[in-house]
C-alpha cells in the first residue's frame, strides 16, 4: 500500500483533497473544450496543501521493508482533455509531454557541477591579432590574419581576376573600383580622397546608365568606374571628398547610389562612428570590432563570455557564479596555474556550447556587406538599439540566448547536450559577397555552399572533442534557419536534433520547394547529403521565426483583443503568385498553395479584374500591402498559414495578434508541433481541401472558437524571443542608460518565451526518448529529479 505519512496530511485534509479532485475532474469531463485539462492539481500544489513530501512516491513490499520506487500513473494524475492535450506553464502540449512536465520538470532541483576553468596560453598571445581560447590554448584570430599565433596576414580581395571585358572582373558583392581593405575583403574611398575611410562599394563605384525606356530600371556598367565620386564640383556627385554639412545643406549633389551600407557606421555620409553589432556585445568583457569580439584579458569565447584563470573571479557571469572554488596545489601544478575548478549549482539539461573557429560565427558577422545582414540589431548614432525585419535574426537571438542561459556548462563530461554554433542565416546572405566565400565549387548553389560550412564544423570538432564520438552525435544540436529547414545537412550530422523554422517531412512534398533556383538541394549528391527527409519529429524541433519586438502592438494588446471585436472570418496578406500585379511569377512558389486559396477567396480583383470564385465580404484574401496590418490580424478569428519558398513567418503573424492559425501544407510541421497539442489553438485543413476551407471554419461553433482563441492568448509569448530582447535591454541600460519603449513593454512579460520552451523541450526529451533514458539511466550522475521521473512513463 502506498504510505499515508509521505504525505503529512490528517485524514480530514486527505478526504478534503480527493473531493476537490472528483469536482474538478467532473467539471473537466463535461465542459472538455472550455475548461482545458487541469496541472492545477499537480505535485507541487498538491504538497502545498499537505505540507512537504519526498518529490518520489514509494511503495513496501510484503517481502521487503526496503521501499522501493515505483513508476507513477501520470494519465489518472493528469487526465488529458477532449483534444488530447494536457496544460503546463498556460500551454496545451501533447498529452504525455504534458503529463511529464506536470510531475517531473516542475519538481526539478539543482544539483553541483564542477565547472573546469581554463588557463592554457597561446603562442605570442595570438600578436594581439586574435583571442586565446584558454580551454585548448588555441588562437581564434582575426578577419585577415591567421596562423598559430596570428601573425600572418591574408590577402581578401574584393575583385574576382580582371579579363580584357570586366578589368574589375566579374560581378561579386565586394566588387570595388577604389581601396580594398584586404583584410575583410571590403571597398573604401582610399587614399588621395578627403575622407579615405567612407565606404565606396558596389554600385557606388560604378558608372550607371539610365534606363532606355521610361519605367525600367538603372543599369549598373561593372567595367567602368564612376570617377565622379571623386569630384568636389557642386555639379557633380560627389562622394569621396564631400563634407557632411555641404551635403546636408544641398550645396553639392551626392550620387544616389552611395550609401553608409557596412556596420559600425551611421549618418547618411558615414561619419558617424557607433557600436557594432557582436554576439551578446561582447558580454561587457571585449570590444565589439565589426562583429568580432575582441575579448580583454582573461576571457574568451565568441561573446566574451566564458573566463579563464586570469580573470577577475568578482566578474563572472551568472551563469557560472560558484558555490566554491577549489584551486590546485602547487605540487599538483607545477609553473603556472592551468586551471580551476568552480561548483556551481545547476539545473538540467545542461549544455555545453562549442567555441568553434570563428569561420563558423564571428567572421561571418565581422565581414558582412550590408549591415542589416545575419543580425537582429544594429545600433544608431545614439547606439540605441534598431531592430531589423530580417526574419533569420532568430538564430542570432537564440544563439545569445543559449550563451548566457544558466543550463550551459563548460563540463564537457556533465553536459546532457551539445550545441553546435553554425551561422547559416549568414552565408544566406552572405554566399555571393567576396571571392572568398566562393560557390564556383558548388555550382551556385548555396545550399551546398552551407552543406560545406556544416560539415568542416563536424569535421572540427570530431578531431578536437571527445564527446562526438561516445553518442554518434545524438546528443548534438544543430541550428538550420534556411527556407527549407535542414533538406542539405551532411549525412554525417543527420543524427543530432536539428532546430529549423520549418519541419517537412518529405511525406508529400518529397523534393526541394523553393522557387529560389540557388537555394535547391535536389541536386546535391547523395554522397554529400545522404538520404534523409528535412524534418524528423521523433528528434527535430520546429522554432519559430524572429519578428520585431513591436511596443505598438503590445500597448494595443492585440493578442489579448476579444472575440466581439473580430469581424473578419478569415485573413491572410501576402504575395498570391503570378495572377497578380507583382505577383511571383513561379508555379513552385509556396508549392501552389496560396495560388490556389487567391482562385476560390481572393478578394482583390487579379489582372484580368476577377474576384476569387467564393469571395465572400468576411474573407480577405488579398496581395495588397497593408498599413495596418497587425491590425488587420488582431480583428480576425482564423489567419491563414501558407509556405512562401519553405517557411514564412506567417504563424508567428497569428500568434501573436492572437488570431486562430490556419494551416495548410500538407506532411510539414510548424513551431513546436510536435511537442505542442494543435489542436487545442489551431485548424489543419489538406491542400486538396481548399475549395473547402471557408465552410470548415464557419462550421466552428462558437463554443469551439473561444476555446481556441483563449488558449492561443495563453501560449502567445512561447512565440517571442523575450529572453534574448531582456538580454540587449539589459545591456543598453548598463552601458548607454537607455530604456527604450520596447525594454519596458518586453519587461512587462512573464509567460515562458521560445527559449524557456526549447529548454522544456530538451527536459522531456533528455528522459522520455529511450536512447536517452538508457543513457540516464546507465550514467551516475544527480539529475535531480525524482526516481520516478527517471524511468520510463510511457
Amino acid at each position: 500500500m502506498f504510505s499515508n505519512q509521505k504525505w503529512k496530511c490528517t485524514w480530514s485534509q486527505i478526504a478534503t483533497l480527493a473531493s476537490v479532485i472528483v469536482l474538478v475532474s467532473l467539471v473537466h469531463i463535461f465542459l472538455g473544450p472550455v475548461v482545458p485539462s487541469f496541472d492545477s492539481v499537480s505535485v507541487r500544489q498538491a504538497q502545498s496543501l499537505c505540507g512537504p513530501v519526498n518529490e518520489s512516491i514509494t511503495q513496501v513490499t510484503k517481502n521487503s521493508s526496503e521501499p522501493v520506487a515505483v513508476v507513477v500513473d501520470f494519465d489518472r494524475r493528469f487526465p488529458a482533455d477532449l483534444h488530447g492535450a494536457v496544460v503546463y506553464r498556460n500551454a496545451s502540449w501533447k498529452s504525455e509531454i504534458g503529463q511529464w512536465l506536470s510531475s517531473c520538470d516542475a519538481v526539478a532541483k539543482e544539483v553541483d557541477i564542477i565547472e573546469p576553468i581554463g588557463g592554457r596560453k597561446c603562442l605570442n598571445e595570438c600578436s594581439g591579432q586574435g583571442v586565446c581560447n584558454h580551454e585548448f590554448g588555441i588562437c581564434r584570430c582575426f578577419h585577415g590574419f591567421t596562423g598559430e599565433d596570428c601573425s600572418q596576414k591574408q590577402q581578401l580581395e574584393c575583385n574576382y581576376e580582371k579579363t580584357p571585358e570586366m578589368p574589375y572582373g566579374r560581378w561579386v558583392v565586394s566588387i570595388c573600383s577604389r581601396h580594398c581593405d584586404t583584410t575583410r575583403a571590403m571597398c573604401f574611398c582610399g587614399e588621395g580622397t578627403k575622407y579615405p575611410n567612407r565606404p565606396a562599394p558596389e554600385s557606388c563605384g560604378f558608372q550607371i546608365n539610365s534606363p532606355v525606356n521610361p519605367g525600367e530600371p538603372k543599369m549598373t556598367d561593372w567595367s567602368k568606374p564612376d570617377l565622379d565620386i571623386l569630384t568636389t564640383n557642386s555639379s557633380k556627385q560627389g562622394w569621396c571628398n564631400v563634407d557632411p554639412e555641404d551635403a546636408y545643406a544641398m550645396k553639392v549633389k551626392i550620387k544616389e547610389e552611395c550609401d553608409c551600407k557596412y556596420d559600425c557606421l551611421w549618418g547618411r555620409f558615414c561619419e558617424v562612428p557607433v557600436q557594432c553589432t557582436c554576439v551578446n556585445q561582447c558580454s561587457g568583457h571585449g570590444k565589439c570590432r565589426g562583429g568580432f569580439c575582441q575579448c580583454d584579458k582573461g576571457w574568451f569565447g565568441t561573446d566574451c563570455s566564458i573566463p579563464s584563470t586570469l580573470s577577475s573571479f568578482g566578474e563572472w557571469p551568472q551563469w557560472l557564479r560558484p558555490a566554491h572554488l577549489e584551486v590546485p596545489s602547487d605540487k599538483d601544478v607545477p609553473g603556472n596555474l592551468i586551471n580551476l575548478s568552480a561548483v556551481v549549482k545547476k539545473k538540467r539539461p545542461l549544455i555545453y556550447v562549442y567555441d568553434l573557429p570563428p569561420d563558423f560565427n564571428s567572421l561571418l558577422i565581422e565581414g558582412r556587406h550590408f549591415k542589416l545582414e545575419c543580425v537582429n540589431r544594429i545600433y544608431d548614432d545614439r547606439n540605441a538599439t534598431v531592430w531589423t525585419d530580417y526574419l533569420y535574426g532568430s538564430q542570432m537571438a537564440f544563439y545569445e540566448s543559449i550563451l548566457a542561459t544558466g543550463h550551459r556548462t563548460l563540463n564537457g563530461e556533465e553536459a546532457d547536450f551539445f550545441f553546435v554554433p553554425v551561422l547559416d542565416s549568414c552565408i544566406i546572405n552572405r554566399a555571393d559577397d567576396s571571392p572568398h566565400l566562393s560557390m564556383q565549387n558548388h555550382t551556385g548553389l548555396r545550399s551546398s555552399l552551407t552543406l560545406e560550412f556544416y560539415k568542416r564544423a563536424y569535421e572540427h570538432i570530431v578531431e578536437k572533442y571527445p564527446y562526438w564520438n561516445r553518442s554518434s552525435g545524438r546528443d548534438h544540436i544543430w541550428f538550420f534557419s534556411w527556407d527549407e529547414g535542414a533538406c542539405y545537412a551532411p549525412k554525417e550530422i543527420w543524427n543530432s536534433m536539428m532546430l529549423v523554422h520549418w519541419g517537412n517531412t518529405n511525406s508529400k512534398h518529397k523534393n526541394s520547394t523553393t522557387a529560389y533556383w540557388g537555394d535547391n538541394w535536389d541536386e546535391i549528391s547523395e554522397e554529400r547529403r545522404g538520404d534523409h527527409p528535412c524534418f524528423d519529429p521523433s528528434k527535430d524541433l520546429v522554432v519559430p521565426a524572429w519578428k520585431v519586438p513591436d511596443p505598438l502592438s503590445m500597448r494595443a494588446n492585440y493578442w489579448d483583443r476579444p472575440r466581439e471585436k473580430r469581424k473578419t472570418l478569415f485573413y491572410f496578406n501576402g504575395n498570391l503568385g503570378p495572377a497578380y500585379e507583382k505577383g511571383r511569377p513561379e508555379d513552385s512558389y509556396s508549392m501552389g498553395i496560396r495560388q490556389k486559396l487567391a482562385e476560390e477567396f481572393g478578394s482583390s480583383p487579379n489582372k484580368e479584374g476577377k474576384l476569387g470564385k467564393q469571395h465572400a465580404d468576411d474573407v480577405i484574401v488579398t496581395p495588397s500591402r497593408s498599413d495596418y496590418y497587425h491590425n488587420d490580424i488582431a480583428s480576425s478569428i482564423f489567419c491563414g498559414v501558407f509556405p512562401g519558398d519553405g517557411w514564412s513567418g506567417r504563424m508567428e503573424d497569428s500568434i501573436l495578434q492572437g488570431c486562430v492559425p490556419v494551416i495548410i501544407q500538407d506532411g510539414i510541421y510548424l513551431p513546436y508541433e510536435n511537442m505542442l497539442n494543435y489542436e487545442s489553438f489551431a485548424v489543419r485543413v489538406s491542400e486538396d481541401d481548399i475549395p473547402n476551407l471557408i465552410n470548415t471554419l464557419r462550421g466552428f461553433n462558437e463554443t469551439e472558437i473561444q476555446f481556441r482563441l483563449a488558449n492561443v492568448k495563453k501560449l502567445w509569448q512561447r512565440f517571442l524571443f523575450r529572453d534574448s530582447i531582456l538580454l540587449e535591454a539589459e545591456r543598453q541600460k548598463a552601458s548607454f542608460g537607455h530604456e527604450e519603449d520596447w525594454a519596458v513593454q518586453f519587461s512587462k512579460l512573464k509567460h515562458d518565451d521560445v527559449f524557456a520552451t526549447f529548454i522544456q523541450t530538451l527536459h522531456y526529451k533528455l528522459h522520455n526518448d529511450p536512447w536517452r533514458r538508457e543513457q540516464v539511466v546507465n550514467r551516475t550522475k544527480d539529475y535531480g529529479l525524482p526516481q520516478e521521473c527517471l524511468q520510463n512513463t510511457s
